[in-house]
């Protein structure tokens, strides 16, 4: 049998334990993997583009244990009901290649990429950041807030998004939490006085919604909407202020905001800063710029964390995934026996 967790346990699983809890735990989990990272089997996603969006198929490995999610992007799926980015993950077995779980990963996702961003955001910002602009109040936007809240004392926000309607849904959701939220007429207020930048906009486009103009000394720039080809949030000038870091390059260079650059632009994949191999935030002035576009060693780490976290409880669920014959050398044995009923 193969354990699962669904839409509603998944949701059971985030009101039991809450979801600030879960990503600053979540973000611990990720950085272990991180800091082993060359013991995993890597590759760049697997994309296959329409004009509509995206669908990728994202695997990794290392000795033990195989996970691959499914994930789409289509940005223009708000507009006709449909969300922009869904998705389900799988973990198994590498000795024998059996699935032992599988998930629902929309909501597992938008976790894993706060937990993510306020992960490496915990070594790169200054150690006194106490504010942060959001640029896109979307469905990643909450979950952005509260894991660095959780992660780094982050209770400040500064939010600019160009539909109104999410910010008023950004602040219905985060100031009975505790958050002070600041509404702002432009990307640029928002950045006034901020000593974090997040940047999350859906449009999958070539855009600039972060002008280097409004980056000053000692940001740290968390870029996490640009994340398939052709769709870009920043300012190319502004990648020059200061040390970009990445998490898989090859991925990045095609989907990233570097794909804006140079081939050869340098950057650093931040799990070399982890072990100590290459340097981080030298001083308090610098701009740091994480380019993230998501990678499965966090589908990975937050397969495996779910998995630890609902083990042996009621919100591990099971299916008849893999046929088991009595005879693995007979499958078609398995024909002649009574179809249960029910």
């Amino acid at each position: 049998m193969t354990s699962y967790v669904g839409v509603v346990d998944m949701l059971r699983w985030i009101a039991q334990t809450g979801p600030e809890r879960i990503m600053t735990e979540m973000a611990d989990a990720i950085e272990g993997d991180f800091r082993r990272w060359e013991s995993f089997d890597k590759t760049h996603r697997v994309a296959s583009h329409t004009p509509f969006g995206v669908i990728e198929l994202m695997p990794i490995s290392d000795a033990d244990v195989y996970a691959f999610k499914y994930v789409n992007g289509h940005p223009f799926n708000p507009a006709r009901g449909f969300q922009t980015v869904t998705a389900f993950g799988v973990l198994a077995d590498v000795h024998n290649g059996y699935p032992v779980f599988l998930a629902e990963m929309t909501l597992l996702t938008a976790l894993r990429t706060a937990a993510t961003s306020a992960m490496v955001a915990r070594t790169l910002a200054r150690p006194e950041a106490r504010t942060m602009a959001m640029i896109g109040a979307g469905s990643q936007a909450e979950f952005q807030a509260l894991a660095f809240r959780g992660v780094l004392g982050i209770d400040h926000l500064r939010v600019y998004d160009v539909d109104p309607a999410a910010t008023e849904k950004l602040m219905r959701n985060l100031v009975p939490r505790g958050f002070e939220v600041i509404p702002c007429a432009s990307a640029a207020e928002a950045a006034r006085g901020a000593d974090i930048v997040t940047t999350c906009t859906a449009d999958k486009a070539v855009a600039r919604v972060l002008a280097d103009s409004n980056v000053a000394p000692g940001m740290h720039i968390n870029a996490i909407g640009g994340d398939c080809p052709g769709k870009t949030e920043l300012d190319p000038a502004i990648l020059e202020r200061g040390p970009v870091f990445v998490e898989y390059e090859p991925q990045t260079r095609i989907e990233g905001e570097i794909q804006a650059v140079e081939p050869d632009f340098p950057v650093t994949e931040f799990w070399r800063v982890l072990n100590g191999s290459a340097p981080g935030r030298t001083h308090s002035e610098q701009i740091t710029i994480f380019d993230s576009v998501g990678f499965a060693i966090e589908d990975f780490s937050a397969l495996r964390h779910l998995r630890a976290g609902v083990a042996g409880t009621q919100l591990e669920q099971t299916l008849d995934l893999v046929a088991s014959p009595e005879d693995p050398k007979d499958l078609f044995g398995m024909t002649n026996l009574p179809v249960p009923v029910g």
